[in-house]
C-alpha cells in the first residue's frame, strides 16, 4: 500500500513538473522559474523588478521568459522586439486586456468580448484629438477652481497637490459635476480606497484577490460607490447627445447594465492611472532644472503674457505654440515609464504574456544620448532641429508610468494559438 501511495505521489509530481516546466525547445526563449510550484519567480520579480530584469537580461539576453504565479511572461527589451510587439498579427491585445479587466473590476470574459469593440470605438471617438477641444473649456474651469483652494503660499507634498487638483478636475469633466466624491468632506475615505486600489492594480490584475486583502476590500468599496454614481448618471441622462457626459455615453453603449459600476470604476482608474504620475514627474523635472524652468516660463509668457492673478483660458491653438512643454512631458514619460532586448530568433509558445519594458527601451544610448539626463529636446520628440530620428517602435511609450517608476506594466499582448517565429 505504502509503495502504491509513493508511486502515485511521484507520478503526480512528475506530471505537475512537466506541465509547469515542459521540455525545453531550442527555439524557445530561456525560462526563469523556481523550485516552488505555481509561484515561480514571482517573489524575486516583485521584490526588486528593475534589478531582476536587468540581471535576467545580462544572463539570458534581451528576450527571456519568467514563470510566475502559474503564468509565463515573455519579456521583450530592445527595439527589434518592440517592433514585433506592436505590429505582429499573431498577438492578441484584446485577450491580454480581458484577463486584466476580469481581475481588476470583475467583468466576465463573455461580457468583456461582447462590449470591448463597441466601447473602444466610442471612447476613441469621444476622446480622439479632433474632439479634445470639447473638454478643454470645462477642464480649465475645473483646474482654476481647485487650484484656488491652494492659496498663494505654503509647503506640502507635490504628489498630493497634483492628485488633489487633477482628480476632481478630471472626474467632474468626464463623469459630470459632483458625480464622484470631490468635496473635502467626502474625499478622505474615497482617497484611502482609490489610491490603495491604484497602488496595487498591476499586481492585482494578475494575482488572486486572496493574496491582496486590502486591495480587495478597497475594490468592493469602490464598486459599491459606483452603484450610486451609475444610478445618478442614468437618472439624469439627457436625450441630447452633446449634453451627455462620457460616463453617460458609456452607459448608452454598454450591454449588460448590471456591469455598469464595474466599467465605471475601470473608466475612473484609466482617467487617473497615467495622467496623475506623468503630470507629477513633468513638474518634478521642470522644477529641478533651472534652465528648463526658465525656458518654460518664457514660453508661457510669450503666449499668455504677464497675466498675474487672471485666469488663463487655454485653447488648442495655444498648446500648438508651446511645443517645449510637450517635449518636457515626453521626456518625463521617457524617464519614468517601464523595459529591455537583442536579436535572436525564438518561437514563443501560445498563451505567453508578452511584456514590453519601456524603462529600458527609453534608456537605449543608441537613440537617447545620456539616457538618465532630463533633456526636453533629446532625439526627435517632434523637434525638427534635432537630427536624431527615433524609430517608430521605440518612440515614447506612456503606459505603466507611476510615481515609483515601475519598470514594466502587467499587460502587454498574448500570443495566439499560432506561435510567433522570427526576431522578436
Amino acid at each position: 500500500m505504502a509503495a502504491a501511495v509513493l508511486l502515485a505521489a511521484l507520478l503526480a509530481v512528475a506530471v505537475v513538473a512537466w506541465v509547469l516546466f515542459p521540455p525545453s525547445e531550442p527555439r524557445r526563449p530561456p525560462c526563469i522559474g523556481s523550485r516552488v510550484p505555481c509561484l515561480g519567480a514571482a517573489f524575486r520579480l516583485a521584490r526588486a523588478p528593475l534589478e531582476f530584469i536587468e540581471r535576467a537580461r545580462a544572463e539570458h539576453g534581451p528576450i527571456f521568459t519568467v514563470f510566475a504565479l502559474g503564468k509565463r511572461f515573455t519579456f521583450v527589451t530592445e527595439d527589434e522586439g518592440a517592433e514585433v510587439f506592436f505590429t505582429s498579427k499573431d498577438l492578441n491585445f484584446e485577450q491580454a486586456v480581458q484577463r486584466v479587466v476580469a481581475n481588476a473590476v470583475s467583468v466576465p470574459a463573455e461580457a468583456f468580448y461582447q462590449n470591448h469593440g463597441r466601447l473602444y470605438s466610442m471612447m476613441k471617438g469621444k476622446m480622439g484629438p479632433s474632439n479634445l477641444h470639447m473638454f478643454t473649456g470645462t477642464l480649465c474651469k475645473e483646474l482654476h477652481e481647485h487650484m484656488a483652494h491652494l492659496g498663494t503660499a505654503g509647503t506640502g507634498d507635490l504628489m498630493e497637490l497634483v492628485r488633489h487638483i487633477m482628480y476632481p478636475a478630471v472626474v467632474n469633466t468626464l463623469f459630470g459635476k459632483g458625480a464622484c466624491p470631490t468635496s473635502h468632506s467626502e474625499l478622505r475615505e474615497f482617497e484611502e480606497h482609490f489610491w490603495k486600489y491604484d497602488e496595487d492594480f498591476e499586481y492585482a490584475s494578475q494575482m488572486p484577490e486572496c493574496f491582496l486583502r486590502n486591495w480587495s476590500k478597497s475594490k468592493k468599496w469602490l464598486l459599491k460607490l459606483f452603484e450610486k454614481v451609475v444610478s445618478d448618471a442614468e437618472r439624469t441622462n439627457p436625450s441630447e447627445t452633446t449634453s451627455k457626459t462620457l460616463l453617460q455615453h458609456l452607459l448608452d453603449n454598454l450591454q449588460g447594465k448590471h456591469l455598469a459600476p464595474n466599467y465605471g470604476l475601470l473608466m475612473l482608474w484609466a482617467s487617473q492611472a497615467n495622467a496623475v504620475p506623468i503630470a507629477f514627474w513633468t513638474l518634478v523635472f521642470i522644477l529641478s532644472s533651472p534652465s528648463v524652468y526658465k525656458k518654460v516660463m518664457e514660453d508661457l509668457t510669450s503666449v499668455f503674457g504677464n497675466t498675474g492673478k487672471d485666469e488663463i483660458e487655454v485653447s488648442e491653438e495655444d498648446l500648438k505654440n508651446l511645443p517645449y512643454i510637450k517635449w518636457c512631458t515626453l521626456e518625463a514619460i521617457r524617464l519614468r515609464s517601464p523595459g529591455a532586448i537583442t536579436k535572436k530568433s525564438f518561437t514563443i509558445p501560445a498563451g505567453d504574456m508578452l511584456m514590453l519594458s519601456p524603462y529600458w527601451l527609453h534608456r537605449n544610448p543608441k537613440y537617447f544620448p545620456d539616457p538618465e539626463m532630463f533633456k526636453p529636446m533629446v532625439c526627435y520628440h517632434g523637434n525638427p532641429a534635432v537630427g536624431c530620428a527615433v524609430p517608430v517602435q521605440i518612440r515614447i511609450r506612456a503606459f505603466g508610468c507611476s510615481t515609483k517608476g515601475e519598470p514594466f506594466a502587467f499587460g502587454g499582448d498574448t500570443a495566439t494559438p499560432d506561435t510567433i517565429s522570427g526576431p522578436v
